[in-house]
């Protein structure tokens, strides 16, 4: 693994709640934009979970930012590790396949990355359309600061291990 960190905003713009990805993405890189981004990369409007493959491939940890369907009202964040490969829980991707069946694609292929955790947010209207509903946007702030939370840990934790630009790839 190389320690970089992969950020990926799924979704479209144009498809109203299921654009909170790249709207989360493009908060993110903002953020992250006063430190050295050296190891991090960030994606947004990633529309299908199989375009991550060859793109997370050897990362050390990429945080997927998506909206998913659920029993849960309009807005819950949840953040779910995907070590263990189970399902998204309370909830079903928006897109054709999801991120899990991305990862165990590319785990077969000897293409995963070392850690995948989605930052899931609970969605209404999937229509067509632009601009996110009022719940949906008053998560953004919440999802945002998980994200940044995750991969500014994962940092601290490079460099405690020594994992530095300079080092090498591990």
């Amino acid at each position: 693994m190389n320690g970089r960190t992969l950020v990926v905003g799924m979704g479209n713009d144009y498809r109203c709640d299921d654009a909170v990805g790249p709207v989360v993405a493009r908060r993110v890189a903002s953020r992250l934009g006063n430190i050295d981004r050296h190891d991090i990369d960030v994606l947004g409007g990633v529309a299908d979970p199989l375009d991550l493959l060859g793109r997370w491939e050897g990362a050390a940890l990429v945080v997927v930012v998506d909206a998913i369907r659920s029993d849960a009202p309009a807005g819950t964040v949840s953040v779910v590790e995907l070590s263990d490969l189970a399902p998204t829980p309370g909830g079903t991707s928006t897109h054709g396949i999801g991120v899990v069946t991305a990862l165990r694609l590319a785990r077969s292929l000897g293409q995963a990355p070392e850690r995948v955790v989605l930052v899931a947010i609970a969605g209404a209207d999937f229509g067509r359309g632009d601009g996110l509903g009022p719940a949906v946007a008053d998560a953004v702030p919440g999802a945002v600061e998980h994200v940044v939370a995750l991969v500014t840990a994962a940092r601290v934790t490079d460099l405690d291990h020594g994992w530095t630009e300079s080092s090498p790839a591990r």
